[in-house]
């Protein structure tokens, strides 16, 4: 596991710290130990960045969440640097709200107080994060380490239609002003359940690979890593704005669209 994170971040032609000349605004990891998920920001640009190779390099978990910034709401600071966490729940988002500071206010209602107060930056992200995570906290239990991926995918509908209503629908138009235009692609996991939503920008997905060249030493290894899965089991799942080298297999999700996996590695699209 350890080479393949380090590959997808660091090592193939467009991994990560290659799209970070392209989004230069800081960049952040997270990844899991022993259920708790560990943090790790940089105002920095990776590809400039020492830090984003040691922790790409020691990354060993079976979830990780990685994000570089191209800043359109907040500020360059390690409050408004992605992923965002709660709790055990962490979140990435590629995106915009547009007319953000005009209906920030009226965003902020939307959010139940107990969470409003944990807000301490100032991206559209992280009000997108906390009014999720709202709408989940009235299906269930935050802290349930098995959340149910249903619920999820319920908590992630409302959260966008609620968002839509005040900024715009989603933009799904190629080469669109992102400052002017609402997208709201995400990614939200609490080490056990994870969900992708697409909403405007690109999100692609793989379930599998070609032929993995460990299938012979990798002690997980079974059918359904090099062949394609439409429901129901999967030995992995990877989301990326774009595909990365490699030998994933990756189709693009569709506008709207939600794929995840709940934490007996059982994938739903939505």
């Amino acid at each position: 596991m350890q080479s393949q994170v380090h590959r997808s971040l660091v090592s193939a032609d467009n991994a990560l710290m290659q799209q970070s000349e392209r989004n230069p605004d800081g960049w952040g990891v997270a990844y899991f130990l022993g259920g708790a998920p560990h943090v790790v920001k940089s105002v920095s640009t990776a590809v400039s960045d020492e830090m984003f190779r040691r922790v790409s390099g020691v990354v060993t978990s079976e979830t990780v969440l990685a994000h570089v910034r191209k800043a359109t709401q907040g500020q360059l600071n390690i409050l408004d640097t992605h992923p965002f966490q709660y709790g055990s729940w962490v979140f990435v988002h590629n995106g915009n709200i547009a007319g953000f500071e005009q209906i920030r206010e009226k965003l902020l209602e939307r959010i139940s107080p107990v969470m409003r107060r944990f807000i301490l930056g100032n991206t559209d992200t992280e009000v997108l994060f906390y009014t999720l995570l709202s709408k989940m906290a009235e299906r269930c239990d935050l802290e349930r380490r098995g959340y149910p991926l249903e619920d999820l995918a319920a908590a992630a509908r409302e959260t966008v239609d609620s968002i839509c209503e005040l900024a715009g629908d989603i933009c799904t138009e190629d080469g669109a002003d992102p400052v002017t235009n609402t997208f709201l692609t995400f990614v939200i996991t609490n080490g056990q359940t994870m969900l992708a939503h697409q909403g405007g920008k690109p999100l692609q997905c793989s379930t599998h690979k070609q032929h993995c060249p460990e299938r012979d030493s990798c002690p997980y290894f079974a059918p359904e890593c090099e062949r394609k899965v439409e429901g129901g089991f999967v030995s992995h799942l990877v989301f990326s704005s774009e595909p990365l080298m490699g030998d994933n297999v990756w189709e693009p999700m569709q506008p709207r669209q939600m794929i995840g996996v709940d934490w007996r590695m059982q994938m739903q699209r939505f």
